[in-house]
């Protein structure tokens, strides 16, 4: 039997509940949780929401609190009980919430084809996903659509299957894509599949037998050795564009953010408390509220710029002055990587190449949240970095700087 749960878990005055649903299923204990789109203070919900007041406007308040959150817990808990309790996750609680403020249409209504689902599930999820997932979207609906004029056919929601899967693949690889760029592809496309599945649409028997394996990716980062050669370029070999490079480059290494984060540091966002500097700001891929402690490194830069932070430049712009950084640091050592070719001459069309090359060539806006990572890994407690980096579980962190389970193990004997 499964119940649901109602929570306050934002540090805002003001937030939108959050719904935790909690179940048995084979002997084993399930929890999934998503936003609602319920908003109350913190103050009435932990201080009036229970009590009995004698106040007309709190006991209004509760009864049309409570009248909305029934009608939540009875969809979530009737569309429990129409599946299998193997099909819930927190992808399927995600779409139930989704359902409940925005009824799908008709089943007849629904498009049947790949494409024009991808429109309709986008429409769905406008206000629940970021920017940077609509362009990730659009992406791959533009993989696909090239896909479908390659075989002159409409794809439909049941073609989704292993054959399409095969076909998928060879159609990306004979057109150079990465394999794990395929991967990502044909996850998104399950995902919109199973999208169509819970609105009502047939989907095929096979859909589950799908599978995608991502290949391990070289992890390219900066270690602290490299960086010190970094901040001990002279100033006279540098112009003031690559000056200022260098200093972003360091800041991002020692705060582990992604450039769309450091590249808005600003002298207002730091506060001073106990002595210790911290830089509070909004992450703008996951809109998380973050507060960062900032490294001597970083206020040495701070200093010689008389409190202020470098001048904000484009990411292409950043991406190029940093390999010309890390050439004249000498970086020069052959490391394996992978870098954007274009597959012909003037043809516009880039794919990435997957080969030996010198190091500054491999280095792009990314290497500073990643040598963050691995440098401190070991020396910061991994709970704290994944805080900094922001990553969901520990797994994904240790993936994501490329440790494997023989590399844990050979750490774990230093404490035997």
């Amino acid at each position: 039997m499964a119940t649901i749960n109602f929570l306050y878990r934002s540090t805002k005055d003001k937030a939108n509940l959050h719904l935790r649903l909690l179940y048995r299923f084979n002997d084993k204990d399930f929890v999934f949780g998503t936003n609602t789109k319920f908003e109350v203070t913190k103050h009435y919900w932990s201080k009036q929401h229970k009590k009995k007041s004698k106040d007309l406007n709190i006991t209004n308040q509760q009864s049309d609190t409570n009248t909305e959150l029934n009608k939540i817990e009875n969809h979530i808990l009737n569309a429990f009980n129409s599946v299998n309790p193997d099909e819930v996750n927190k992808e399927w609680l995600q779409t139930q919430i989704d359902y409940y403020y925005n009824p799908p249409q008709q089943t007849e209504a629904l498009p049947k084809e790949l494409i024009n689902y991808i429109d309709y599930y986008s429409e769905v999820k406008k206000n629940e996903v970021t920017e940077s997932t609509i362009k990730k979207n659009n992406v791959n609906k533009q993989l696909l659509s090239r896909y479908e004029l390659h075989y002159k056919k409409n794809i439909l929601i049941t073609d989704i299957n292993t054959k399409f899967k095969t076909n998928f693949e060879n159609y990306c690889l004979m057109n150079g894509y990465a394999p794990n760029t395929i991967a990502r592809a044909i996850r998104f496309v399950k995902t919109i599949c199973k999208h169509a599945k819970a609105s009502g649409l047939e989907t095929s028997n096979q859909l589950d037998n799908i599978k995608v394996k991502y290949l391990k990716v070289d992890s390219i980062y900066l270690t602290f050795d490299e960086l010190e050669k970094i901040e001990n370029i002279k100033k006279s070999k540098l112009t003031e564009s690559l000056e200022n490079a260098k200093d972003w480059l360091i800041i991002s290494c020692y705060t582990g953010q992604r450039v769309s984060d450091f590249m808005r540091f600003k002298k207002d966002m730091i506060r001073i408390e106990d002595g210790k500097h911290l830089i509070e700001f909004t992450q703008k891929k996951t809109g998380k509220i973050m507060t960062v402690p900032l490294h001597p490194k970083v206020l040495d830069i701070l200093n010689k710029r008389n409190g202020m932070f470098p001048y904000a430049i484009s990411d292409q712009k950043y991406n190029d002055y940093i390999k010309d950084v890390c050439e004249i640091a000498k970086l020069n050592q052959l490391e394996k990587g992978s870098k954007l070719k274009e597959t012909k001459p003037k043809s516009k069309i880039y794919r990435k190449e997957t080969g030996m090359y010198k190091k500054f060539e491999l280095v792009t806006s990314h290497i500073g949240r990643r040598s963050f990572a691995t440098n401190f890994y070991g020396k910061i407690p991994t709970s704290y970095l994944i805080y900094v980096t922001g990553h969901s579980t520990e797994v994904m962190f240790l993936n994501y700087i490329g440790k494997s389970n023989k590399d844990i193990a050979m750490e774990m004997t230093n404490f035997f």
